[in-house]
C-alpha cells in the first residue's frame, strides 16, 4: 500500500510516521508513507498557495490550482483507489471504513488548512471526505496521521499478533472486553479467575460477554 499525504506542514508528520507500527510497516516494505509539501506545487514566486476568500469572509482559502497541480503530478506516476479530503463535515471515519481503506492499493489524503479548501478541489478532484469527530482542528494533518495509523495497522504483518487487531474495539460493532496481565494478584486486586481457569471455551464466552455489556452500557447506539 503507498499513501501519498499532500500538507503545507510536512515537518508535523516527521515523529509519527518515524515510530512505533507506521515505521515497522514501512521498514517491512509493507506501506510507503510519502508526505509531500503542498508549495512544491504553487507557481507562486513567494511559494504561496492561498489567497482571501470569494465573498469577504475572513482567514485564508487554499487554492485549487496547487492542489490540481500535485494530484495530477500523482496521478501520472500510478492509479490511486481514493483521493481523500480530511474535512469536518465529510463522513465520520469509523473502524469499517478503516477495514476498507486497508485493502486499497495506493489512496492520496489532502490536508485542509487555514479557513479551508477551494470548494472546486472537493468538486472536481477529491473522491472521499473523511472526518474524524465533530469539532474543528487547526488543520488536516492530524486526521490524517490518524486515519493512514487505522488503516496501516490493519495490514498482514504490520503488527506481531493479527489476531490482536481482529479482536480490537469496534471490529465487531462491540468495546474490547477488559484484558489483563501479570501479576494476577496485586495490592489485594484480582484478576478474575475466569481467566486463569485455562478452559478457553468458557474464557471466549466471558469475553465476549463483557464486550457485549460494555457496549450496551458505553456505547449502546454501536447495538442497534
Amino acid at each position: 500500500m503507498r499513501i501519498d499525504i499532500i500538507t503545507v506542514l510536512p515537518e508535523m508528520f516527521e515523529s509519527p510516521l518515524g515510530c512505533s507500527i507506521l515505521k515497522r510497516a514501512q521498514n517491512k516494505g509493507l506501506a510507503q508513507i510519502v508526505v509531500h509539501n503542498l508549495r512544491d506545487f504553487t507557481t507562486n514566486k513567494h511559494r504561496k498557495v492561498d489567497d482571501y476568500p470569494f465573498g469577504g469572509d475572513a482567514g485564508m482559502v487554499i487554492q485549487v490550482e496547487p492542489v490540481d497541480r500535485c494530484i495530477a503530478h500523482l496521478k501520472a506516476q500510478r492509479k490511486y483507489d481514493e483521493v481523500i479530503f480530511t474535512a469536518p463535515d465529510g463522513e465520520l471515519f469509523n473502524q469499517r471504513m478503516a477495514n476498507d481503506l486497508s485493502l486499497a492499493g495506493n489512496i492520496i489524503i489532502l490536508c485542509g488548512h487555514y479557513k479551508g479548501i477551494d470548494y472546486r478541489i472537493r468538486e472536481h478532484l477529491i473522491t472521499r471526505e473523511i472526518s474524524i469527530g465533530d469539532y474543528v482542528l487547526t488543520g488536516g494533518e492530524i486526521p490524517a496521521i490518524i486515519i493512514a495509523d487505522a488503516i496501516v495497522r490493519l495490514i498482514p504483518g504490520a503488527i506481531g499478533d493479527e489476531q490482536s487487531a481482529l479482536s480490537d474495539s469496534f471490529q465487531d460493532n462491540l468495546l474490547e472486553p477488559p484484558v489483563y496481565t501479570r501479576p494476577a494478584e496485586y495490592n489485594g486486586w484480582r484478576v478474575p479467575d475466569i481467566l486463569l481457569s485455562g478452559h478457553q471455551a468458557r474464557i471466549d464466552e466471558w469475553q465476549h460477554e463483557q464486550a457485549l455489556e460494555r457496549t450496551r452500557l458505553r456505547r449502546p447506539d454501536l447495538l442497534k
